[in-house]
């Protein structure tokens, strides 16, 4: 006989019981209709795509460490998506043409990275990714603000509970050439060291931007820059470049209801970020950690057309997701007992018994039946186990009288109904 295959999941990988699959729909379906609210519109797409998209533009982290890739029997390089922005930009540059920009998509995608498995990461995950395209205004990145603080709201967190973080990328690379004194090529691996900053030892960061060629001199500038207040950050940019900061104009002219604060050190680790770039942080001392983040992409269908679409946009994971609302205990209960349970006193009556379970699943109330016999008492049990509220019984003497008996299994309490009325007998029941 063959050995057992295993019953743990691959590494980094998760199994959803219906209990944790009960929690995430609720979550996620609080967030669909928030996001739905603001006019935006789901999408899908391929799991698989073409390495290409993300060697292009996703980061070199990325593309080495991070990709799961595959050749196909044409041997085409494919890879599991890592995320959806790419695959979004090609979608909207494909059909251009028929679109009414500005265009608002949302999709919840599962995506694949090959990650160390540890607390906030794993190999799959499924994000909420959220795109406005086709907009240059700044009004853009004011509604996708307005969106965060509503979705937070939606799962009952104030924002006491976490803060958005927001940078330019523009006036981040301006500034680090003019107060730092860095040529444009050494800015991109400068990024990199400032987007783990605070993930990192103090003496690490510093040898890696020594790695990068700065000396000691620069990288203590550098340092320098990691404190700039949003005033002395702005006045350190080229003028051309303060003057075309959304991230600027949010700031000192009040467009935004809702608390954001300027951080030199987001500057997002994906290479398409152009100019706004943001992370909302969770501020508990048990879970200080960045939950998601996003930012502007004036660039990236570009990858695909030689028309200019400017989008704006954020990805939201279910693991750090998850790992906020438990924080907070806002995680909802798990809702996977059925509403009540439809039994009869005799094989003959099965068919009687299920007009009464039909008419109670087209009312909406989640039903069911045995599947195997038993007794009454046997089945009441099971009921009860199961964390039915009612039981219905469908009795030979009720049932020459057209009645069956409604009995709330929590207050140990039954009336007789005409079968009839079941349906809203129950719901009065349930609404007890």
């Amino acid at each position: 006989m063959p050995p057992l295959l295993p019953t743990a999941p691959y590494r980094g990988t998760r199994d959803f019981l219906p209990e944790e699959m009960s929690v995430r729909t609720q979550v996620f379906s609080r967030l669909y209709e928030t996001i739905e609210t603001f006019g935006f519109q789901r999408y899908d797409g391929p799991v698989l795509e073409p390495v290409e998209i993300y060697e292009a533009k996703s980061g070199q982290e990325l593309v080495e460490r991070q990709l799961y890739v595959l050749t196909d029997k044409a041997d085409r390089r494919l890879a599991l998506r890592p995320e959806m922005t790419p695959s979004v930009a090609r979608m909207i540059a494909a059909n251009a043409g028929r679109l009414s920009f500005p265009v608002r998509w949302y999709s919840h995608p599962n995506c694949h990275r090959y990650e160390k498995p540890q607390k906030g990461r794993v190999r799959e995950h499924w994000q909420i990714n959220v795109d406005v395209f086709g907009s240059e205004s700044v009004e853009a990145e004011v509604e996708i603000f307005e969106l965060i603080h509503a979705l937070f709201r939606t799962l009952g967190a104030d924002p006491s509970l976490y803060e958005i973080r927001v940078n330019d990328r523009g006036l981040a690379f301006s500034a680090l050439e003019r107060f730092v004194g860095l040529a444009p090529e050494q800015v991109k691996p400068v990024f990199q060291v400032l987007d783990r900053w605070e993930k990192l030892p103090r003496e690490v960061c510093l040898e890696q931007l020594a790695g990068h060629g700065l000396d000691a001199a620069a990288a203590a500038k550098v340092e320098a820059f990691t404190k700039l207040d949003f005033p002395a950050f702005v006045d350190a940019a080229a003028p051309e470049v303060r003057g075309e900061s959304r991230v600027a104009r949010i700031l000192n002219e009040g467009l935004l209801d809702g608390p954001l604060r300027f951080d030199p050190l987001i500057v997002r680790g994906l290479d398409y970020y152009t100019s706004t770039v943001f992370e909302v942080f969770d501020v508990s001392p048990e879970n200080r950690r960045s939950i998601f983040g996003g930012g502007r992409y004036d660039n990236l269908t570009a990858l695909f057309s030689k028309q200019r679409i400017p989008g704006i946009g954020f990805g939201l994971g279910d693991v750090t997701l998850m790992d906020f609302l438990e924080t907070h205990e806002l995680k909802p209960a798990p809702d996977v007992s059925p509403d009540a349970v439809v039994l009869c006193a005799e094989p003959s009556l099965r068919g009687s018994m299920k007009e009464v379970a039909a008419r109670l699943r087209e009312a909406g109330v989640k039903t069911v039946t045995p599947l195997d016999g038993g007794g009454l008492g046997k089945e009441l049990k099971k009921a009860a186990k199961l964390g039915a509220r009612v039981a219905v019984l469908v009795g030979a003497e009720e049932h020459g009288r057209g009645a069956v008996i409604v009995r709330d299994l929590a207050r140990s309490e039954q009336r007789e109904v005409a079968a009839t009325d079941v349906a809203s007998e129950v719901g009065s029941t349930l609404a007890r």
